[in-house]
Order: C-alpha cells, then structure tokens, then sequence
C-alpha cells in the first residue's frame, strides 16, 4: 500500500525531518524542486519554452528551483511572481535571490493587472502559485492568472497540488489549475484521489524529498497496488470443485432490467465462483431463461416470499443483491429479509441501498457481513444528503456511512474509495473513463461477492475494485479507445488480470 496523507500530517512530516532529523527547509525545497524539474523535462518532449507562475508562498518557492534547474539543462524559462519581491520570505525568498543571482529575471504581477503574463507562445507551463495550505475561495490576480493557465492550450504541470484545489477534501475553491501532470511531494496528498482532484491533477508522480519514507508516523489513508492483491490470490487447490470454490446468488433482476441481474452473475464466474445462480421474481426469471448458459435462475415465491428466500439461499455461500430489483414494495421485503436477515456475506448495490435511505442505521444490525457499494447519488440517499455533499467531501461521506451501518462501503467514482470500521481507507486508482457504460457496477458487484468466498469482505472490495478497474485498463490498451467498452467485456476482461497479478 501507498500512504496518503492529509495536508496537516504531511506538514507535520516536514516538520519532523527538520527539527528531528536536522534536515534544513531550504534542502527539502530544493530536492522537490530539482525531482520536479526532472518531470517537466519529459513532458517538455522536443520543446524547450516553459513559463512558471509562483505565487509569494513555499510552493512558489518551489518553483524558482524548478526555474533554476530547467534553465540550467538549456531551457528557456520565464518566471512570473504574483506578488512583489518583499512579500517573499524564508526558502523562498532565497530561491528567488539564487534564480536572480544566476541570471534569471522575474516579471513581477502585484495586480490584477497581468497583462505582461505571455503563455501563448510556451511549451509548458509550471503551476506555482498555491500549495496544500489553500483554505479559501481564489481571487483577485491568482483567480485571473488561474483562468490564464487554464486557457493557455498549452501542458501544465502543477507542483505537490493544482492550485485551487483544497487538499484534503479535493473541493475546488472558486477556480482550480487544470494541470495536465502534478508532481507531488513526498507523498500523494488526499485532494488528489477525490473525484474533482483527480479531474484536475491529470497524471499525479510522486518525487522524493530526501526523507526516508520510514520516518512517517501517520498517515490518512493508503492506495492499494498491484502486489497487494497479487499477495490475496492463493492457488487453487487440485480438490476444487464447483461448489467449493464459491456458490453467488444474485439476488437482482425485475422486468426490464433482467440484463443487470445476469451481468452480476457474468462478474461473479469470471472472478473465479464456481456457481451463480440470479434470484429473482418468476417474470423476471422467465426473460433470464432464455439468455442464460452458465447460469442458473431460482424463483421468489411472491405469495410465499420469506419462506422461497429462504430455502432458495440456503445453498448461497455469498449474496449480490440490488441491481435491477426495483424500488416497489415486493423488492423492499425481499431486501429487508435478505440483507437483514440472511447470516453471511453480502454484497449490497443499487436498489438495495436505495431502500434503506433514510434508515442507513437499521443496516448495523444485519446478520452477515455486509459490503455497500453505492455510486454518489445512492450514498447522498443513504445519509440524507445530496450527491453534491458527498463528493464535496467523499473521505467524510463514507467515514459517515461506516460509522452509522458497520458495514465496509466502497464509493464508486474515478478514484473508488473503499472503507470499513477500524481501518485506514483505500483508494483504488486502477481504471479508466471507458468505465462510464451500463452495467459496470453490477459486475463489479458480482466480482466482490465472489472474491467474498475466500477473502475478509474488506479485501474482497479491495480486491475487486482493483480487478475491475485493471480490467477496463487492459481493454483500452488492447483496443486502442478510450470509450466504447461494454459491461460483460469488464467481467470477460478478469480472468486474464487474476492470472497477470499471479504470474507477477
């Protein structure tokens, strides 16, 4: 895992490596500056023009030691400082003096005049002007500079954080840089792994500062890797058979939406379950019928509906309930009896979630394990607030939602965040924007309930959002796009990423 930390844990991690470890302020800046310089040299390509923009704080600071280095490997560099000379202090104030001491010069922009600010004719531009303390609404001459850089046409790199982006949360604070690549120091930051941060953060390279990593005391959360879910895949043993590797019911479906419940038991075989059978009412399991090879269908009996869930799933080593089940009564009495009452594993989505909206706190008591699995809009229902709240502030929303269910709950979205009582969050960044298609939540509700036969529910999320997401990456490297992926490719596209993380 990858520790994240928040803005007043990383500051506290500077802290630590100055007065603890004698490292000087000044030396940290200049080994992010110098590792970051680096980095703008490989999207620079086969251009040499870049314009770095510093604001009168630290992360200015940082950019006049990007300044200096790109200038002395032949680069041709402007920097611009959103402020007069004496409002600088400290380590940036010295880089300021060692840029000019060395030849630079600086354009000086005091107003909202900025006029003299030139990025049209520029390979690059180096965004410097606010760093991880920003707790405030942008204005005034760094607003206008920040439209200016958005507007340029031209790559942008932003040092530890876009300017404009709060950094724990992710929030844009009035404007935010929209940065093509960020270089973040020492560790990634949380603002960067929230679904607006990662719109605006681009492609996010974490440098060295020259403080060892085994120094960090704390951290906020962790992003899982590749080799942490290669860890969770054990052989399968020569005995196995059909029912021992995994028995999912996917307890989904209804009328006009029989493809979510069969696209849930597509996922659950590819990830490895040796049987899926979809649950659902006989109208519904009529259509699936029809369309079903591996598998297997079993009728709800409305006029007996406890007494039918119940033998029905006596056979389930795992359940994915939600997808497609609809919102009317008869699905709510299925849901309350399943995911209430059934004791073991269950993977709750879509309806399922919806139906306890405004009672997240009756799903503490559920027998089982359970794992939610809401988009932004199922959690806002589930808490009582709005979508926008949430991803507003999606670390808080799912801290909230485990505090009230006791449930593991993993938030989709760019950067899916994955929870669960007394652990640190998870980020999954595995995926792609190809993953905007229908039907891509109800597989990947069908590959948590099947890793949830062999592993904790809190890894089985973990472990299934990296596989749906490497997934979705692997077909757009194949295929060559960038859209036009289809659910049941996401769920044919496992097998092959269990068997890359094996070998690996």
């Amino acid at each position: 895992m990858i520790a994240v930390l928040s803005r007043e844990q990383m500051r506290a991690f500077d802290q630590h490596a100055i007065t603890k470890c004698k490292v000087p302020s000044v030396v940290l800046m200049e080994n992010a500056g110098r590792n970051a310089a680096e980095v703008v040299e490989g999207v620079l390509a086969l251009g040499s023009r870049v314009a770095v923009v510093c604001g009168p704080g630290n992360n200015g600071g940082d950019g006049f030691v990007v300044a200096r280095h790109l200038a002395a490997s032949g680069n041709d560099v402007t920097v611009y400082l959103l402020a007069e000379a004496r409002k600088l202090s400290g380590d940036a104030l010295l880089n300021h003096d060692a840029w000019l001491g060395l030849g630079g010069a600086v354009t000086y922009l005091p107003t909202e005049d900025l006029s003299a600010l030139e990025l049209g004719d520029v390979d690059v531009i180096v965004d410097g002007i606010f760093g991880t303390g920003l707790d405030r609404d942008v204005g005034g001459r760094q607003r206008i500079a920040i439209e200016r850089i958005n507007a340029a046409g031209v790559p942008v790199v932003a040092l530890d954080i876009p300017s404009g982006l709060h950094a724990n949360t992710g929030a844009v604070l009035g404007v935010a840089v929209d940065a093509d690549v960020t270089v973040t120091f020492a560790h990634p930051k949380l603002g960067l792994l929230t679904s607006a941060g990662a719109a605006h953060a681009g492609e996010v390279h974490v440098v060295d500062i020259g403080v060892p990593a085994e120094l960090l005391h704390d951290h906020a959360a962790e992003i899982v890797e590749a080799s942490d879910v290669a860890a969770l895949l054990e052989p399968r043993p020569i005995d196995a058979h059909k029912v021992s590797v995994g028995h999912v019911f996917a307890v989904a479906g209804s009328a006009g939406k029989t493809g979510a419940a069969l696209l849930v038991a597509r996922g659950a075989l590819r990830a490895g379950a040796g049987l899926a059978t979809v649950c659902t009412f006989p109208d519904a399991a009529d259509s699936i019928d029809l369309r079903a090879l591996e598998e297997m269908t079993a009728r709800i009996d409305p006029n007996a509906l406890e007494s039918s869930l119940d033998e029905i799933l006596s056979r389930a080593g795992a359940i994915a309930i939600g997808p497609g089940l609809g919102l009317d009564e008869r699905a709510r009495r299925v849901v309350d009896h399943v995911v209430l009452g059934w004791d073991g594993p269950k993977v709750v989505d879509a309806d399922a979630i919806s139906h306890f909206a405004g009672r997240a706190a009756e799903l503490a008591r559920a027998k089982g394990s359970l794992v939610l699995t809401p988009h932004p809009g199922e959690l806002g229902r589930l808490l009582g607030i709005e979508s926008k709240d949430v991803e507003a502030d999606r670390f808080a929303a799912v801290a909230r939602a485990v505090e009230l269910t006791g449930a593991v709950v993993l938030l989709k979205g760019p950067r899916t965040l994955i929870a669960a009582p007394g652990e640190l969050p998870v980020v999954n960044v595995s995926g792609a924007p190809a993953l905007a298609t229908g039907g891509a939540g109800d597989v990947l509700t069908g590959i948590i309930a099947a890793l949830c036969s062999t592993l904790a529910p809190r890894w089985a999320a973990i472990a299934g959002a990296y596989v749906h997401g490497a997934s979705a990456e692997e077909w757009c490297e194949r295929v060559g796009a960038d859209r036009g992926l289809v659910a049941h490719e996401i769920a044919d596209g496992v097998p092959a990423v269990l068997a890359k993380l094996r070998s690996e």
